[in-house]
């Protein structure tokens, strides 16, 4: 499975992205997520959705503000990001894997990555 993630840019404060990643190969994953990394910081969790189904799940940071969507027909997975901030400016890297709902949320749940796309939000 290869993942292209694109859609980052440079973006002012309270202004909005959309973030897109393309599965091909095939999945069998469970889940498709959003992590991000920030210069000196550890990657973190952002968002992901339940490939077969709809349920989705977020970082407290970004509750309210982002809105993570799938196309199964495109198999692709996409990331509305709104009323960015500062804080919010990171590698982003889409991810694909068989997590069950104690690792949904942490990097170990997902196996394939995609390549990063930056996001700068400017102040």
């Amino acid at each position: 499975v290869q993942l292209q993630a694109f859609g980052g840019g440079l973006v002012q404060a309270g202004g909005s992205l959309r973030l897109s990643c393309a599965a091909s190969g095939g999945t069998d994953s469970t889940y498709m997520g959003w992590f991000r990394q920030a210069p000196g910081k550890e990657r973190e969790f952002v968002a992901t959705i339940r490939w077969n189904g709809s349920h989705t799940y977020y970082a407290d940071s970004v509750k309210g503000r982002f809105a993570i969507s799938r196309d199964r027909a495109k198999n692709s997975v996409y990331l509305q990001m709104n009323s960015l901030q500062s804080e919010d400016t990171a590698v982003y890297y889409c991810a694909a894997g068989r997590a069950i709902t104690s690792t949904r949320t942490t990097a170990r749940g997902y196996n394939y990555w995609g390549q990063g796309t930056q996001v700068t939000v400017s102040s």
